[in-house]
């Protein structure tokens, strides 16, 4: 696993240039997301949320968004932005019955999931179903399997499935590969986005 605290402290964070160079695919995600609900959204949980890159924007947009990451530097540095009422805890998404956050509507994972190997993404599997309200939907973008896999993460279909056996997977697209840089723009990334069963 990426040793994320590290890479915070080198100040080497690629995975923000990306979030700033995909934002408008990104928005039009959370834009067909938002568009099958009502208002008031609910709860949103993002999932490995680092230094509050997307939950100010889930705030802004309707959703009681909460940000969990485990790296305590990062937490810190979301709490110093301006979070237009996103809230964040230090926790780690694969023991999230343990941080006490609640249910959630919404999961959005931008990058985390894929970072995990086996048992760690069952983990993430069962602590997002405990949290999730009836017809609970998981937005996530991930790489897609590479021989860079051990350096950059990625993940399958099938591995998202295992992990969330009681989610339906909804939709399977292409994401945008513009601002990633090599060699994370050859990992194919998708977005899947999941939806809890009844």
């Amino acid at each position: 696993m990426t040793n994320y605290a590290r890479l915070y402290r080198l100040g080497l964070t690629p995975w923000e240039r990306y979030g700033k160079a995909a934002a408008a695919s990104i928005a039009a995600a959370l834009d067909r997301e938002e568009a099958e609900r009502s208002r008031p959204l609910g709860r949103a949980l993002d999932l490995g949320c680092g230094r509050g890159q997307f939950t100010p924007d889930l705030a802004r947009r309707g959703w009681e968004a909460v940000g969990i990451d485990y790296v305590p530097a990062a937490i810190e540095a979301a709490e110093k932005r301006d979070t237009s009422g996103a809230s964040y805890r230090v926790g780690d998404v694969t023991d999230l019955r343990s941080a006490d956050l609640g249910t959630f509507g919404f999961f959005l994972d931008i990058g985390c999931f894929q970072g995990f190997d086996a048992d760690r993404r069952m983990a993430v599997g069962r602590g997002v179903t405990a949290l999730a309200e009836p017809d609970a939907t998981l937005l996530m973008l991930a790489f897609g399997l590479s021989r860079m896999r051990s350096r950059v993460g990625g993940v399958s279909q099938a591995e998202i499935e295992e992990a969330f056996p009681q989610w339906e997977m909804l939709a399977v697209e292409p994401a945008e590969t513009a601002g990633l840089g090599w060699p994370m723009n050859k990992t194919n990334p998708q977005w899947y986005r999941l939806r809890l069963r009844n």
